[in-house]
């Protein structure tokens, strides 16, 4: 039981790390926020999406290794970053206003 939340926790938070470095791309933040009239990210907040973006694959990473062996929890982590990215691609191509709170985080 530990295992599987610790996982879920995983995958989740790959998917808001692949999330925030999409969103640090102008293509996407202008697709997450063009009715908004927010314009382009500044400077600052696109390095606070990638700081973001890494610090949540970095706990990924981490939540993986807590639940398993390493060799093991490496290969969830890479399918995991493997399903999230599939996740915000499709988000992005069909529902992008889905990924504002991510958005949000970055001002």
């Amino acid at each position: 039981m530990r295992e599987a939340a610790l996982l879920t926790a995983a995958l989740l938070a790959c998917t808001a790390g692949m999330g925030w470095l999409a969103l640090a791309m102008e293509r996407h933040w202008a697709q997450v926020r063009t009715d908004q009239g927010t314009g382009m990210p500044s400077r600052a907040q696109v390095l606070r999406l990638r700081v973001l973006g890494a610090l949540a694959l970095s706990a990924g990473l981490a939540l993986c290794l807590w639940a398993d062996h390493a060799s093991m929890a490496v290969l969830v982590w890479v399918m995991a970053l493997a399903a999230a990215a599939l996740a915000i691609a499709l988000a992005l191509t069909w529902r992008p206003r889905w990924l504002r709170g991510l958005a949000w985080v970055a001002g």
